[in-house]
């Protein structure tokens, strides 16, 4: 299990899957699979009646979503971005890293009527830029590390406010009311998980939990909403031990799964002239837009907060980071989906522009990620060479 937990393992799945799924897309097994994808399981004496593909967008990812909303609760209170101070400088990075994104796709994409894709290339995939980033980052100072992590934990923070808000359309609101009750039981029974009770209470809270997701989907409320909220409410530590429990799960199934489901895409028949707007402007959005927001909104950064707080981040070590955020991936995959819902065969080609310009991001940064590694290690044995040295002057003896 602390396999699949590993960071470098997850990476790995994560684009096996999403390379499968395209090989398997584009096989004879092809029409078959996108059919059982297509195909609808509903639940017997309940309004719910799903696709495969919208169970496992819509249901198994909310599972995701919750893991990432405990990690986000646990940064803010405890972790990297439990400060003003800690966080501004990453968050101006990551408004870099959305605004540029967002302007290079509307700017190709102007006039093709295709604007709505416009969230799509600003999301981050925090599970596969830190992959890269512990595959080719050995070496690299933690400064920088935590620096990318924070800044991908506020970009999920952004892709989570974007479905919420932009891929709404007339709420129910007498569900979402019904929803938020399920929210405020959830929370309440997380503090109870301590007692002598705690197992039926456990019980309880998936029981409520279950009702919540039923209710934020019926709401017309993307679904996994219903994860973040309820993982932004339970009580720390508790959820933090179940984060730790379902973290093998996300990593080895939930994404997997989710990863094969969205690239089920038949690649299309076309030059390249033929394919829409859409396909350019993630393309070229995600890997360029991405590199170049999060580098200037990173160099901005440097003059916020008190001088004595402020980290040194060099121009490469920022470079390496918009490179890592252009890592879309996941939530990419999905804003795709949710962008061009009623578009089937844009959103296919938006899928195929996702993979392409994260494949772009992975091969770019995985280089910048050694080069940069390979330097500081080089640094590091200057140091220790120089330390032996001054240990070591004529007429005194070696250092110990």
């Amino acid at each position: 299990m602390s396999l699949i937990r590993s960071e470098r393992v997850a990476a790995v799945l994560l684009l096996a899957a999403a390379a499968l799924g395209l090989l398997a897309a584009n096989s004879p097994l092809g029409t078959a699979l996108m059919g059982l994808q297509d195909a609808h399981l509903a639940i017997p004496g309940t309004p719910l009646d799903l696709s495969v593909g919208h169970w496992i967008s819509d249901g198994l990812l909310a599972v995701f979503f919750f893991v990432v909303a405990v990690e986000l609760k646990n940064e803010f209170t405890v972790g990297q971005l439990n400060s003003v101070s800690k966080a501004i400088r990453p968050a101006i990075a990551a408004l870099g890293g959305v605004l540029v994104p967002a302007l290079i796709y509307l700017a190709v994409t102007a006039g093709s009527g295709y604007a709505g894709g416009w969230p799509i290339p600003t999301a981050t995939d925090i599970a596969f830029a830190l992959g890269v980033l512990a595959v080719f980052g050995k070496g690299i100072p933690s400064r920088l590390r935590i620096f990318i992590l924070a800044l991908a934990i506020l970009d999920d923070i952004v892709a989570i406010l974007i479905i919420a808000v932009f891929f709404t359309a007339d709420p129910n609101l007498l569900m979402l009311l019904f929803a938020a009750v399920g929210v405020v039981v959830f929370g309440l029974l997380s503090r109870l998980l301590g007692s002598r009770f705690r197992v039926l209470v456990a019980v309880a809270m998936v029981a409520v939990a279950l009702v919540t997701w039923s209710l934020v989907y019926l709401s017309g409320v993307h679904a996994t909403i219903a994860g973040v909220a309820l993982g932004l409410v339970m009580v720390r530590k508790p959820a933090l031990r179940v984060r730790h429990v379902l973290e093998p799960v996300t990593n080895g199934a939930i994404l997997p799964l989710f990863a094969f489901s969205a690239a089920l895409v038949a690649i299309p028949a076309v030059s390249p002239s033929q394919l829409a707007a859409p396909f350019w402007g993630i393309l070229i959005a995600l890997p360029v837009g991405k590199l170049i927001g999060i580098t200037v909104g990173g160099w901005l950064s440097q003059f916020a907060g008190p001088r004595g707080q402020r980290p040194h981040l060099t121009l490469q070590g920022l470079v390496t980071a918009g490179a890592l955020g252009g890592v879309g991936f996941t939530v990419s995959l999905l804003m795709n989906e949710l962008a061009f819902a009623n578009s089937p065969e844009v959103a296919d080609e938006g899928t195929l522009a996702v993979l392409l310009g994260s494949a772009v991001s992975i091969v770019v940064a995985g280089i910048l990620v050694s080069r940069l590694a390979a330097y500081y290690r080089r640094l590091r044995q200057l140091r220790l060479a120089a330390e032996q040295n001054l240990g070591r002057q004529p007429g005194t003896s070696p250092a110990v």
